[in-house]
């Protein structure tokens, strides 16, 4: 994807409850772009993470979305209401295979402007056993 799209402001929540812990919320606001493609809406923004710099692409839909992640880590994550999903996840430690169950899966765009959220929950299963409880809500406006 080669497109430049629009500037847009990200504020991305991110809620998880580990199968062996309490729930951890983090809230992050980036700067990213938003594309319209073939029929589909993509987000894409750049984080830094422990010294590590990764590229995020989330291509949204109803009922489908995937998230996809490069550079120092590499992610796929299918998000799909009507069945299970297998992904991947790799860093220098190895690829682990993931598989996603998702319960909620909402995109709200504003067809008057660019701007919406996005909403996902699901559970992530990595090795065959729940790892955690997922929410994750991605709101975007167009900056002016």
């Amino acid at each position: 994807m080669q497109d430049v799209g629009t500037k847009v402001k990200i504020k991305l929540v991110s809620s998880i409850i580990p199968t062996d812990g309490e729930l951890e919320t983090y809230e992050i606001w980036l700067q990213g772009s938003y594309v319209e493609k073939a029929g589909s809406c993509y987000l894409r923004y750049e984080e830094m993470q422990k010294e590590a710099h990764i590229r995020t692409t989330v291509k949204l839909a109803n009922g489908q979305a995937f998230i996809l992640r490069g550079g120092d880590v590499n992610m796929r994550l299918p998000l799909n209401i009507e069945q299970k999903e297998n992904g991947h996840y790799e860093s220098v430690y190895g690829t682990l295979p993931l598989v996603t169950k998702t319960y909620a899966l909402a995109f709200e765009p504003n067809r008057g402007s660019i701007q919406g959220q996005f909403i996902a929950h699901y559970d992530l299963i990595v090795g065959g056993a729940v790892a955690g409880n997922y929410k994750l809500e991605i709101h975007y406006t167009e900056v002016k």
